[in-house]
């Protein structure tokens, strides 16, 4: 074979092995350096969004579906695993842990009667309650129900009653925030219904410790139903933490709190007992309805399953997503 000829069919391999490149491998990015991404050649083409199916997982399989998550042990205040734990993101419901500690820091009498009011009625996000404008019910029962139920127009009731009312109760959220080391947070109402209400998953395990505290509020958040009577009416309410109405769910759940509006996703805190000892759990922005839930569910296995034998120790430590 003449040397033209062979030069002349290597060309053409080579040629066609260009042509078959994948999609992915012509559009493949370099960095700048500045920072920024810029197409290798041709028109850059948009990022895809990856499906929560795609997400990274740590080194035991552990796959978490929330946008933002804190895991820690409350005794040695240890991280166990992290995602995007600094981003600070709306906390929707969760709110109303901060609204029960301030409620219960001013020591008005819990027995006394609030009534609920047309200023309590949610015009906001036109959320229904079955607390209907001229209930009537104790300060501990409002607080209940908040806890409980996520009733937002008890929320709302319980500010108002506060010493200088409204305004004065948002502002003692603020400074109760800042006093136990809340720095990513800030509070614009007393239930969550704002998307104005944020914190970073990191700043709300301060806020559940913080909660634990309070015994009424470890109490009253984990009820699992109750019947109050406003007006002499009987009315049932439930919990919306399905893990905690659940006996089969295997959880011991210390203190919770659920949240949701449509800027926050579905969120959850918790302090339960995992192995014999306190963990702060805290999920924000699951995309899916039965997300966080399962969610918890998979960081429960995780840590009874390195705990097996020995506590969560270094295998576990500061695993980190993403």
């Amino acid at each position: 074979m003449k040397w033209p000829s062979l030069i002349a069919i290597c060309a053409a391999l080579t040629l066609a092995g260009l042509d078959a490149a994948t999609p992915a491998e012509a559009a493949t990015s370099k960095k700048t350096a500045g920072g920024k991404q810029t197409a290798a050649k041709g028109k850059a083409q948009p990022a895809k969004k990856t499906p929560p199916q795609a997400e990274a997982r740590d080194g035991d399989d552990l796959l978490l579906k929330s946008t933002a998550v804190v895991v820690q042990d409350q005794f040695s205040g240890e991280v166990l695993f992290e995602k995007n734990s600094d981003a600070v993101l709306p906390i929707a419901s969760i709110t109303k842990l901060m609204t029960a500690m301030v409620v219960l820091d001013a020591q008005q009498p819990l027995p006394e009667l609030l009534t609920v009011g047309h200023e309590d009625v949610d015009t906001l996000k036109g959320t229904r309650s079955r607390l209907k404008v001229g209930a009537q019910l104790t300060r501990e029962d409002m607080l209940l129900l908040a806890l409980m139920a996520s009733e937002n127009r008890a929320a709302s009731t319980l500010s108002r009653h506060y010493p200088g009312g409204s305004a004065a109760f948002i502002e003692a959220m603020n400074h109760k925030a800042a006093a136990i080391g809340l720095n990513d947070t800030r509070f614009a109402d007393p239930t969550g219904l704002t998307a104005a209400n944020v914190s970073s998953a990191r700043d709300l395990t301060k806020m559940v410790a913080a909660a634990a505290h309070y015994p009424l509020i470890r109490e009253l958040s984990t009820t699992t139903d109750r019947t109050v009577y406003a007006n002499g009416r009987p009315i049932s309410f439930h919990n919306t933490n399905s893990l905690v109405r659940s006996p089969a769910s295997g959880w011991e759940i210390a203190l919770q709190k659920t949240g949701y509006i449509r800027e926050a996703g579905k969120c959850l805190v918790m302090q339960a007992w995992l192995s014999n000892r306190p963990v702060v759990i805290v999920l924000l922005d699951s995309w899916g309805r039965l997300t966080r839930v399962g969610d918890a569910n998979r960081i429960k296995r995780w840590i009874e399953n390195a705990s097996t034998g020995s506590r969560p120790s270094a295998s576990l430590a500061r695993r980190t997503a993403g």
